[in-house]
């Protein structure tokens, strides 16, 4: 090996050792304060990948936020869906997705044209389908309360009584 290889090999282990020292470092600063992120899914990527089809195809990111990015339509007071299946699962979500009326279940306080539409004449497999994908989105125990915090006041604009 010659001189000036050598030095740029040590370089290069060098730096990954200050490389994996941060990452360990980084790893050890989540806390019980802040544990990090507490979304998850239960899905698996593939079908993740499937389900996000729909959920463009079926405009619901124009109102719903998830993963903690903004609705399209950032005006739309609508409920965040992270962490919704620790809310509510998948049979009950596909009845609200399969009624007329999806008011006469969940009354909405938002202007007709906010409103939640119903998904009743989209073919039934789509409606299994987001329904399985969105029951599939939870939130860590720790989180929860706040979750169920956040989507009470979205969807009443009251305050949370627990």
């Amino acid at each position: 090996m010659r001189k000036g290889e050598k030095g740029i090999l040590i370089g290069v282990v060098a730096f990954a050792v200050v490389a994996m020292s941060y990452k360990a470092w980084q790893a050890s600063e989540v806390t019980e304060k802040d544990p990090g992120i507490p979304f998850y899914t239960t899905s698996s990527d593939e079908f993740a990948t499937k389900a996000s089809v729909l959920y463009r195809k079926y405009e619901c990111r124009d109102c719903h936020s998830l993963w903690g990015l903004r609705n399209i339509m950032q005006a739309v007071p609508a409920p965040s869906l992270d962490g919704m299946g620790s809310i509510r699962e998948e049979e009950w979500l596909y009845s609200y997705f399969s009624a007329e009326n999806p008011q006469s279940i969940i009354p909405s306080r938002l202007k007709l044209r906010y409103q939640m539409p119903s998904f009743a004449k989209i073919p039934e497999t789509d409606r299994r389908m987001l329904a399985k994908y969105i029951s599939s989105l939870k939130v860590e125990d720790w989180f929860l309360e706040e979750t169920k915090k956040m989507r009470y006041e979205k969807l009443t604009g009251k305050d949370y009584q627990k």
